[in-house]
Formats: structure tokens, C-alpha cells, sequence
């Protein structure tokens, strides 16, 4: 399975990848700014889906969000509980959430499928859905890009997704979207992201 390489390719270089990208100062002011929104507008329990070292859990719940954090890399899991100990963390896959149907509010998804095979994004997005309440949303960042198509990742391989792409999977998944934002960063790649609502209906 690819989740079983994109784990064990985190493992290896957790520590690494926490110093270099688990700060909030490490991140773009933009999306500060979209996380604090979406996380202050949130009615219920959240998900940090893909965590990391839960920078972005601690800024979610900073701005009004009861949020928890996970990621398939234990190493991760354990950096994030040992930075912010008074979240809560824990390993698992975006295939398989641990959690009821409807018991969510809101989930963020910030770059945490981009190195998910295409074929297997839809399966992701499903689940989303699921553990989402009618009306709760989905924010999620990734790889901007002019088609579909893979390129070499500082970790793994990783993924490029048009916007209207990504909003095609999330209408076919049972979302509504609420917008869409892209973004070119002097010296990074291309940015998108997409605020989605599961449908009530």
C-alpha cells in the first residue's frame, strides 16, 4: 500500500521535518489567516487529519476550535504529544478514521493527501464525508498545479492537483464548496486550497 512508503519515509526523517516546517512562524501569513477563519467558525469537535507535529492543531484550537490531531507517523504523533501536551494525538490512516459517523464539525486536511496516489484520493474524501455532520466543512491545502501529475517531494513523492480538480472530488464526495483560493509564493510551489461543506441533503 502507498501510505505504508509515505509512513515509513515521515518516520525517517520526523525529527528533521519538525524543525524545519512544525512552527507557525514557519508558515505563510495567507494561511494562517484561512486555518484561524475556518477554525473560529467550526460547530463541534474537529480533526487535524494528517497532523504532522500538530503546529497547526495548536493554532486551530488557539483560535476557538476543540480539535485533535492525527497522523499516520508515530513518530509524528509523538513529537506533536510531547509539544502540546494538552491536545490530544494519535496514529491512523485517512482511510480508516477512528471515529463515528457525523461526530465532526470540521476537519482540516492541510497538505496531508498530497502524496496520495490519485487513484485513492476519492477514498479519502469519502471518509471525510462520513465523519463529517451534514453542514460541517473541510478545509484543505495542497500542490497547485496545471493537471494531475506527480513530482519529487523533498520526503516522498508527491502530487500536483488543479484546483477545479480537487473540487470535482469533493462534489462527487457529497460537498458543497464554499471557496477556492490559489497562491504563487516567491521561491515555493504553487498553493491551492479549498473550504468545502458537507451537504445537508
Amino acid at each position: 500500500m502507498a501510505y505504508q512508503h509515505v509512513r515509513q519515509s515521515y518516520e525517517a526523517r520526523a525529527s528533521e521535518y519538525s524543525e524545519l516546517f512544525g512552527t507557525i512562524d514557519a508558515t505563510a501569513a495567507d494561511d494562517r489567516k484561512a486555518i484561524a477563519e475556518w477554525a473560529a467558525s467550526v460547530d463541534g469537535n474537529a480533526l487535524d487529519a494528517g497532523c504532522g507535529p500538530g503546529h497547526w492543531t495548536a493554532f486551530s484550537h488557539e483560535h476557538g476550535t476543540h480539535i485533535e490531531g492525527l497522523d499516520l507517523s508515530p513518530s509524528l504523533v509523538r513529537l506533536a504529544s510531547e509539544r502540546f501536551p494538552n491536545l490530544s494525538f494519535q496514529v491512523g490512516n485517512l482511510t480508516c478514521l477512528p471515529h463515528r459517523d457525523n461526530s465532526q464539525g470540521g476537519i482540516l486536511s492541510w497538505y496531508s493527501i498530497i502524496h496520495t496516489p490519485p487513484a485513492e484520493v476519492p477514498q479519502i474524501l469519502n471518509e471525510f464525508a462520513r465523519v463529517l455532520r451534514p453542514g460541517g466543512t473541510l478545509l484543505i491545502g495542497f500542490f497547485n498545479g496545471a493537471r494531475v501529475e506527480p513530482f519529487d517531494h523533498a520526503v516522498v513523492t508527491a502530487w500536483f492537483w488543479p484546483v477545479h480538480e480537487i473540487e470535482r472530488e469533493l462534489q462527487r464526495a457529497g460537498f458543497e464548496i464554499v471557496k477556492a483560493h490559489r497562491r504563487i509564493d516567491e521561491g515555493c510551489r504553487p498553493h491551492g486550497s479549498v473550504l468545502a461543506r458537507r451537504r445537508k441533503t
